[in-house]
């Protein structure tokens, strides 16, 4: 039984998040019925991260076992085909090893999160980003970001749901640049704990407003409590970028777009 790696680009905003739910429509149960109406098999979709609500993707990854081989163009065409016209497109198809798995095999995953930062909203980006109209500090958010990098317990910044057994967690890159009106903020790390990159944000955007310190980022990390923390920022400016594979496991070339898991 083949299995297929799916790269993955979607706009989360219509959809209750990546996972199957039965709430609303997901990224997973709209690719899972594309592909039973192309080959009449029920599967089970594996991703390398459930996005949440709203978030969207350039690059997640998924595997799939079929039944039957077929060229994987045939099967990206077909899915493509059968998505339509839901905002999701396949934009690469692999047959791959039976040992990869798209969320087991992952190394590294990458995140942007944007802010568009002046007096008027946006047109052409609504959707995209999170308007904050007041003028940030980008020099002192990117200041901050430096004590939250590497390894800590980062408990403060999970959300109250989040199910994960421990909140230590590696964080191997905090950026934060501006662009003109637009502020983007990289996140990498192996995996992430739920809503660990938007509250990351809704903290360094209080520094941004000169309502926190450096040391307030500091001690609410010290402090291991959720109510130390910053808000959560809103989904809509939060993509998942890449997911990388280490080269030993499977078909693992990366999964990169150097423009730049539920959060797990």
């Amino acid at each position: 039984m083949p299995r297929y790696k799916l790269t993955i680009e979607y706009d989360g905003a219509p959809f209750v998040g990546w996972q199957r739910q039965d709430n609303g429509p997901s990224i997973q149960g709209a690719l899972e019925d594309a592909i039973f109406a192309f080959c009449g098999e029920r599967v089970a979709l594996h991703g390398a991260g459930r996005t949440d609500t709203g978030v969207h993707a350039l690059a997640q990854v998924a595997h799939i076992d079929l039944v039957g081989e077929k060229p994987a163009d045939t099967v990206q065409a077909a899915v493509n085909f059968h998505l339509k016209p839901q905002p999701i497109v396949v934009t690469r198809t692999e047959i791959v090893p039976d040992d990869f798995h798209a969320r087991f095999s992952a190394v590294a995953r990458r995140y942007r999160y944007l802010i568009l930062n002046r007096r008027a909203p946006p047109a052409l980006d609504r959707g995209r980003v999170w308007h904050v109209p007041v003028a940030l500090d980008a020099a002192a958010m990117a200041d901050a970001a430096t004590l939250l990098i590497g390894r800590h317990d980062f408990n403060s910044f999970r959300s109250a749901a989040c199910q994960a057994a421990s909140s230590v967690k590696t964080l191997d890159q905090l950026e934060v640049t501006r662009e003109g009106e637009l502020i983007r903020i990289d996140v990498g790390a192996r995996s992430f704990l739920h809503n660990q990159v938007r509250i990351l944000v809704g903290t360094l955007q209080l520094v941004g407003r000169g309502q926190w310190s450096r040391s307030d980022v500091e001690s609410a990390l010290a402090a291991c409590d959720r109510t130390r923390a910053g808000p959560t920022a809103p989904p809509q400016g939060l993509c998942l970028m890449a997911v990388r594979y280490d080269l030993g496991a499977g078909q693992h070339a990366d999964i990169a777009v150097d423009d730049d898991q539920q959060e797990e």
